[in-house]
């Protein structure tokens, strides 16, 4: 392929293109992801055990685990646990600034 032939097929691609410059394309939204699910979870009254965070997100306990210890706490939640009746309870609250 000549270069005049890529310049005119790199030419026909732009053409093609559904985007035109300058605008942004309009994407649907997903709903929330599986961190806002999360801290939904943990901000309701009582938190939630790390059973019920497993089920509504499909994540294995490590992984809701890690969430916690990282994405949620840089969102800047301040994250407690407490042991009732047997269950461990995570529940999170906005620090006092």
């Amino acid at each position: 392929m000549t270069t005049s032939e890529k310049k005119k097929a790199s030419s026909k691609a732009a053409q093609k293109s559904p985007i035109k410059a300058g605008t942004k394309p309009n994407f649907k939204s997903k709903g929330p992801t599986r961190l806002d699910q999360l801290q939904e979870l943990i901000t309701r009254e009582g938190g939630a055990s790390i059973s019920e965070m497993v089920e509504a997100t499909g994540w294995q306990q490590h992984s809701v685990r890690g969430a916690l210890a990282g994405a949620l706490k840089k969102r800047g939640l301040a994250i407690t646990s407490e042991k009732i009746e047997g269950v461990r309870r995570y529940q999170a609250t906005a620090p006092a600034q």
